[in-house]
């Protein structure tokens, strides 16, 4: 036998071994895993109005229920400051009664004799107006008026505070929806990449050039960042549902989100901690509780004056008696007098209840600084989280291309077999990674950047 019949014999045999290889258990093709990766939906919902940041926090702020609730509460506060609820005008009354009875009545007169009536009617009504009015009661009455004013103003600041808290809520929720379109790009750019890799492997498989094990080492890394994905994809329509609960809409309402988050740079530590000293909510409320506690020892104090009530008015009266001297009586006229009480022993509560409203200023004076300390804690904690959110974002924007371009790398020399698979996924998950931590902390650092103001109660909500 020649040696050009030896070697065609032995490609016959070589190319005959490779379908034996190929038949046993079919490979998955790069097709099939299409299938699976097109039962995840994508992040933008085609024919979806997109919303705007805007548009969000305008229906926030028309149909949140929190919002709507403190403001009617802060209107009842704003209600009640009025002169005749702190007892300062007079109260005016008006009142009729009537008055009947049947007497069966027996008189014995001087002279002995009697007198018997059965079933006489008495009837009786009187009717007019009645002015009371507290002249003066330990000032008491001009206390109650400022503590009224006082609480308008608590209801005023927790309203704020309440449109503060949602505004900043869509903020968050709507940049962390962002981010997480963002991050279901990358996982979609890292599916694209695992199924060429899959192709590839498959492709080298079937001219013998690697093993089996290759192609389902391929396949498993595909399908687990498919599984990712869509554990990514179901996060980011809970993540919707909870911002169409923050405006109070219908939670299957679908919308699409833009893809840019802008961090502001220009924060500074100090104009921060200032603002919120004359600014945030907890500290304002703080301090309108102090002068509350103050007014309340004002209230208590009062009782120790004598308290003076005039008391005028106007009536008329008709009587009717059978069986009286006067059968019938009727009579009208004016009526006025002057009432004063003081309290000289109360079994020592008066000092009691003293004692008791200063320490209450006592602790509204702690809880002040308490507060203050506390809000100022909070800032040097998210300042210093914003700070490290610029910096962790401007490492990542050259960390996300130094991963692609070594993706890229990796890949072509994947494909020419000069890596093994194991390096081709390490690159892989690098440039995930390298996203990742891109994304997160642009996300973090709108998050601090939000809160920081919502403690100084300076949220743009334009």
């Amino acid at each position: 036998m020649s040696l050009r019949k030896l070697l065609c014999l032995a490609i016959v045999c070589f190319a005959a071994l490779t379908q034996v290889k190929a038949q046993p258990g079919k490979l998955p093709s790069a097709a099939t895993v299409t299938l699976k990766d097109a039962k995840a939906q994508p992040s933008k919902v085609p024919g979806a109005p997109t919303l705007t940041l805007k548009d969000a926090m305008e229906i926030a702020l028309q149909n949140n229920y929190n919002i709507r609730l403190s403001s009617n509460t802060s209107k009842i506060a704003s209600n009640n400051v009025t002169l005749g609820n702190a007892g300062i005008l007079p109260t005016i009354s008006g009142n009729y009664t009537i008055a009947n009875s049947i007497l069966n009545t027996v008189q014995t007169r001087s002279d002995n004799t009697v007198n018997r009536i059965i079933g006489a009617n008495n009837t009786g009504n009187n009717y007019g107006a009645t002015l009371n009015w507290t002249v003066f009661d330990g000032f008491n009455m001009f206390a109650t008026y400022d503590a009224l004013k006082q609480r308008d103003k608590l209801g005023q600041v927790r309203l704020r505070d309440t449109v503060q808290q949602t505004v900043a809520a869509v903020l968050n929720s709507y940049y962390d929806l962002v981010n997480q379109q963002k991050q279901i790009e990358a996982l979609q750019s890292v599916i694209a990449i695992s199924r060429t890799q899959l192709r590839y492997a498959n492709d080298r498989f079937q001219v013998g050039r690697v093993a089996r094990l290759d192609v389902y080492n391929a396949e498993v890394a595909l399908n687990t960042d498919t599984s990712t994905l869509i554990s990514q994809l179901q996060n980011f329509k809970a993540s919707k549902i909870e911002l169409n609960r923050i405006m109070s809409r219908n939670p299957a309402t679908e919308f699409n989100v833009s893809d840019t988050i802008v961090v502001d740079e220009k924060l500074v530590l100090a104009d921060i901690i200032n603002q919120a000293q004359t600014q945030n909510p907890a500290v304002l409320s703080a301090a309108i509780n102090q002068r509350i506690s103050e007014i309340n020892l004002k209230q208590v104090r009062s009782t120790r004056y004598p308290q003076l009530t005039v008391n005028t008015g106007y009536i008329w009266n008709n009587s009717r008696n059978p069986a009286g001297f006067a059968r019938v009586q009727n009579s009208n006229g004016l009526n006025y007098g002057l009432a004063a009480t003081i309290n000289i022993f109360d079994g020592f509560n008066q000092w009691r209840r003293e004692r008791n409203a200063k320490l209450q200023i006592e602790n509204s004076k702690i809880n002040v600084a308490r507060t203050r300390v506390e809000v100022e804690a909070q800032i040097n904690t998210l300042y210093s989280s914003y700070l490290s959110g610029l910096d962790l974002i401007k490492l990542g924007q050259s960390n996300v291309e130094l991963a692609r371009k070594s993706l890229d790398i990796s890949l072509a020399k994947y494909r020419l077999g000069t890596i093994t698979p194991l390096e081709i996924r390490e690159a892989q998950r690098n440039y995930l990674n390298a996203q990742s931590i891109f994304y997160n902390a642009e996300y973090q650092s709108k998050v601090a950047e939000t809160t920081l103001k919502q403690i100084t109660g300076n949220i743009n909500i334009q």
